[in-house]
């Protein structure tokens, strides 16, 4: 056997067993100022205490201080009573009455006024349990988590200390000093102070409340993102939608897709596929199929516009609609390029080619103010200022015309009662006697003309000064002259249902929402492997048992609190 040989032996077993000696696990270290042995009571057990320094066990990286331990050096195993300090690195510090450790698997159990302290957080419960192979520490008798923005309470507390996240279930309580959260599970990632919620989940402030079942919030810049079942609620507002985004600062919170605004102050519901709501400006900003729904006198008035924005406080609201505005309720309808309403003073401006039908009369203008009772709600007068022009179809071909500078309506239970006209107008009416029968066809031109209605039908005309009328037969009468001057039929365009009011309207793509996932697939801290092990994991000294060990939602400790070990002292101690 040749020297090259035998050098290669040598190398390859003191690799081999260095190799073999890197894998094992070391074994608990200690140092005890007094160390006894009582067979009897402790048998394989070193009994430890403290005269002035405390007891010290160390073990891969974890330190363990208290007054007295009970230590089964052949387990690897201990059990430490009194001011129990157990460290980890420069990451975790607990504290607690009682604990214990076993060296062969790292797992530890800790109880009575436990504390955790991590860079983040503090957590205080009666039980935790602390698995350094998985850095995963478990508590299910009720927990406090205290970080700089918040506490934490829940029946359930599961710490992922690799991930700096504590899954919170049951129960959970956030406090803050500007809100409170509750839900059924909160994942909480501690360096973030990022919250994840799941299932129904509130969030109530001073100002404001907010239910969700998913969402997020960041607990120390007060923004959040909440999806599935969203509602934002102030005083008098709620806003529901697809999707919140909430910030508490500033007050603001805007919504996407299915969006409804509901004023419980002012009885009116706002709809759309995008709005942001400023609480305190009082102020609503809406779009993507916006209406507006208002209740006046037992009935509704909608307004549907590209763009709606609603501001001002309770009973002093300025609503206004902006392109294509539409307006519908079930006595009148009308349409223009914008809107404005005024609720205190019941005024609704209508500008940009109005367009306004009571009944089978159209009317237009360049302007159009419709004025409301206040107290009644009910539709009291109309006002079309320049290039007034109202019509009524009397038969297939035929239409009565009335055309002025301006124009003054007055309205009863909604209706049309008389139209005052004046300034340059004229008229083309189709007359017809008690009959029905066509009479002539008439066309007059005064400086003023004053028409009454009954059930939307004229019943009188007025002229007033500068008369110049004349009747003729139908035959007689040109057809290219049956229209006065700017004559604009628009039946076909009349509003006669509320979802009239969109049927111009391009197709809507909605906007993609940017949902917030499921909580992940989480083994159970008790999970199968623990629980198979139970055996190799629990010492027989142990105060655990393989029931505790297996998963239920509910702590069924039921240990009494540790007492310090009657030690006795030799004489020369």
């Amino acid at each position: 056997m040749n020297f090259k040989f035998l050098l290669f032996l040598f190398l390859l077993t003191s690799v081999f067993g260095y190799a073999q000696d890197s894998t094992k696990t070391k074994r608990i270290d200690y140092t005890s100022e007094r160390s006894i042995k009582d067979e009897e009571k402790y048998p394989g057990a070193f009994l430890l205490s403290k005269v002035t320094e405390q007891v010290y066990f160390n073990h891969e990286g974890i330190e363990v201080w208290c007054d007295q331990a009970i230590f089964y050096e052949e387990d690897d195993f201990f059990k430490a009573f009194g001011n129990v300090k157990m460290i980890q690195g420069d990451t975790i510090t607990m504290t607690s009455s009682y604990a214990e450790y076993n060296g062969k698997t790292k797992f530890a159990f800790a109880s009575n006024n436990v504390n955790l302290k991590t860079p983040d957080n503090r957590l205080t419960t009666d039980t935790l349990f602390f698995d350094r192979n998985k850095q995963q520490a478990f508590y299910r008798s009720g927990g406090t988590v205290r970080d700089t923005a918040s506490t934490i309470t829940s029946r359930i507390g599961h710490y992922f200390l690799d991930q700096e996240k504590v899954s919170f279930k049951r129960n959970v309580v956030v406090t803050n000093p500007e809100y409170k959260i509750n839900s059924q599970q909160l994942d909480f990632y501690t360096e973030t102070g990022h919250a994840y919620l799941y299932g129904p989940s509130t969030i109530k402030g001073k100002t404001s409340e907010i239910y969700c079942e998913r969402g997020f919030y960041d607990t120390r810049t007060d923004k959040g993102y909440f999806v599935k079942n969203s509602t934002v609620y102030y005083e008098n507002r709620k806003l529901e939608g697809d999707s919140i985004y909430f910030n508490r600062t500033k007050n603001f919170a805007s919504a996407t897709n299915n969006i409804k605004v509901t004023d419980t102050a002012n009885k009116s519901i706002i709809k759309g596929h995008y709005a942001e709501v400023y609480r305190d400006r009082d102020s609503v900003f809406i779009t993507k199929r916006a209406l507006a729904s208002m209740q006046q006198d037992k009935d509704s008035i909608h307004i549907h516009s590209d763009t709606l924005m609603i501001t001002g406080k309770t009973k002093n609201r300025v609503i206004r609609g902006y392109r294509n505005t539409r307006l519908y309720k079930s006595d009148l309808s009308g349409k223009c390029d914008s809107v404005v309403m005024i609720e205190n003073r019941g005024i609704t401006k209508m500008l940009g080619k109005p367009i306004f039908w009571s009944g089978e009369n159209q009317m237009t203008g360049d302007t159009i103010f419709l004025l409301n009772n206040v107290k009644t709600e009910k539709l009291d007068s109309l006002k079309v200022f320049y290039n007034a022009f109202m019509i009524q179809q009397d038969s297939i071909e035929g239409f009565n015309q009335v055309k002025g500078k301006e124009m003054y309506g007055l309205f009863e239970n909604n209706e049309i009662t008389e139209a005052n006209f004046i300034k340059n107008t004229e008229t083309i009416f189709y007359s017809r006697n008690e009959a029905g029968e066509l009479i002539g066809i008439d066309k007059t031109e005064s400086s003023s003309i004053q028409i009454t209605f009954e059930n939307q039908e004229i019943i009188g005309i007025r002229y007033l000064t500068d008369v110049n009328s004349n009747l003729m037969k139908e035959e007689n009468f040109p057809k290219n002259a049956r229209k006065l001057r700017g004559f604009n039929w628009r039946g076909d365009e009349q509003i006669l249902t509320k979802a009239d009011l969109f049927k111009d309207d391009p197709p809507l793509e909605l906007t993609k929402i940017r949902g917030i996932p499921l909580p992940e697939e989480e083994k159970d801290f008790f999970d199968k492997e623990i629980e198979e092990k139970a055996e190799e994991i629990i010492n027989k000294n142990s105060r655990l048992t393989p029931e505790i060990l297996q998963h239920h939602e509910r702590d069924s400790l039921e240990l009494e609190k540790p007492k310090l070990i009657p030690l006795k002292r030799k004489k020369s101690d």
